[in-house]
C-alpha cells in the first residue's frame, strides 16, 4: 500500500517551479491552473524526491458550475500518492491538456472521460468515443 505524499509539501514544490499554479491544496490533494498542467505533471513524475512513475486512474465530476478531472498518481520508487485536480469552467466546450505525452496509460482514460462527459483533452492523440457510437446525442454523465 501506498502512503500518501502531503499535498501541502508538493504545493510548495511546485509554487517554486510554478509559480501562481497552485489554486487549491489540502493534505489530501491540489487543484492547479489547468495551463499547466503538462508541465506539472511532467515534474511530478521527473523530479528526484517524488518520482510519480505510475497514472493509476483518471476521472471526472461533474459539479454543474464546473468540471473537474481528477488525477491519481503513485511512485512505485518511493511508496506514495498524490491526488491532483484541474477544473474547466466552460460547460460548453470544455477543454483540458492531454497527459498522454507523460503517461501513456492516459489515453484510455481520457478517451472514456471525452466519450460520457464531453471534455476534449488537447494533443490527444486518438480522441473519440470509446462506449458510444459517434451519432449519441450527449454526453451521458453530465448533470444536464
Amino acid at each position: 500500500m501506498t502512503v500518501a505524499f502531503s499535498a501541502k509539501e508538493i504545493a510548495a514544490k511546485l509554487e517554486k517551479q510554478f509559480p501562481g499554479s497552485v489554486i487549491e491544496s489540502t493534505e489530501d490533494s491540489l487543484v492547479v491552473k489547468s495551463e499547466s498542467l503538462p508541465g506539472i505533471a511532467a515534474f511530478l513524475k521527473s523530479a528526484p524526491d517524488l518520482e510519480f512513475d505510475y497514472l493509476t486512474g483518471i476521472t471526472a465530476v461533474d459539479y454543474r458550475r464546473y468540471f473537474e478531472v481528477v488525477y491519481q498518481f503513485a511512485s512505485t520508487v518511493r511508496n506514495h500518492s498524490l491526488v491532483l485536480k484541474v477544473r474547466s469552467y466552460d460547460r460548453n466546450s470544455p477543454v483540458l491538456p492531454s497527459l498522454v505525452s507523460v503517461w501513456r496509460g492516459a489515453e484510455l482514460q481520457e478517451r472514456e472521460i471525452y466519450d460520457l462527459f464531453g471534455i476534449k483533452f488537447e494533443g490527444h492523440p486518438g480522441l473519440k468515443r470509446i462506449f458510444l457510437w459517434d451519432g449519441f446525442p450527449g454526453y451521458p454523465l453530465r448533470k444536464e
